[in-house]
């Protein structure tokens, strides 16, 4: 895809206040679940029954399915309600949740992997503008074979230097994605080799058994839970400990509410939680209200 849409949802009080959230996904279909079946049941209430609205919505979709894009929907009406919750009482957001444990966070850039040259040529620009952390995914990584896999991690850390932070995102949970547990766990101790930070989606995003067995056997930190949806779906890949780090995407598990119980329930197990964001600065402004609470929350 050359382009991407976001849904972006703005709710506006009576006094003219306005909130703006974002939905993960394609934008029409959120947009179908707030026109026929959320805006209308939000019209007219308090917005600072959060929590209470949450319930209503899903209570009225749940019938056709728990997880998925109607969640996704309800995600940006949470952040639009959680965001004018905060303009009302003129106290940023990361307050509401005990306090803030961080002041700063350090950001690291995304970018997809291509050939060497193109690649190299992109993160050495990066790292001019001030970044000290960096993640490379998808492309041909795991898609061609081992040489290639290793060429294209030892040309990243080759151009931005060994004082940097650098992790490495499979993409498992591209279509047909063919990487097995045999593959990761060699690709892992490859990664090890170029002090990579974290192994993103190594396997397909349903594979539990294999990612716990990819956790005990990689000496890199394995990460991943970037695609599920609501906190029962996190819950057997944090109690069963199959990830070092798990990376909720506030846009799309439900919204602040929901995000911070993922959290606090990652933390029971010592898991770390390093938000997903592939989205608008709606959504890297919450990620950022987010990790300034959230106690397993890391700068990198």
């Amino acid at each position: 895809y050359k382009t991407r849409g976001s849904c972006i949802v703005e709710i506006e009080t009576n006094d003219g206040i306005v909130g703006w959230g974002e939905c993960y996904g394609p934008s029409a279909v959120s947009k179908a679940f707030i026109d026929t079946q959320f805006g209308p049941r939000i019209i007219g209430r308090d917005p600072f029954d959060v929590e209470v609205i949450w319930e209503d919505l899903y209570n009225r979709i749940k019938d056709y399915g728990t997880t998925g894009m109607a969640i996704s929907a309800i995600s940006g009406i949470d952040i639009a309600l959680w965001d004018i919750f905060g303009k009302i009482t003129g106290q940023p957001i990361g307050r509401f949740f005990g306090g803030r444990l961080r002041e700063k966070v350090m950001p690291y850039a995304s970018l997809l992997m291509d050939e060497p040259k193109i690649m190299n040529a992109n993160l050495t620009e990066l790292r001019g503008q001030g970044f000290k952390a960096f993640k490379i995914g998808w492309g041909t990584f795991g898609r061609i074979d081992t040489a290639n896999d290793e060429l294209l991690v030892k040309s990243a850390r080759q151009a931005i230097g060994d004082d940097c932070f650098l992790a490495v995102d499979a993409g498992g949970s591209d279509a047909y994605w063919r990487g097995n547990l045999r593959w990761a766990i060699n690709a892992s101790k490859m990664l090890a080799d170029y002090n990579v930070g974290w192994f993103e989606e190594a396997l397909r995003p349903d594979d539990l058994a294999d990612f716990i067995e990819l956790r005990k056997q990689s000496p890199v930190p394995i990460s991943g839970c970037e695609v599920l949806t609501r906190r029962q779906s996190f819950t057997p890949f944090i109690t069963e400990r199959a990830f070092d780090i798990i990376q909720p995407d506030v846009t799309k598990v439900g919204g602040i509410g929901e995000f911070r119980r993922i959290a606090a329930m990652a933390d029971e197990y010592a898991i770390r939680v390093i938000p997903h964001g592939w989205n608008t600065a709606i959504g890297l402004a919450v990620d950022l209200q987010l990790s300034s609470a959230i106690l397993t929350a890391e700068k990198v």
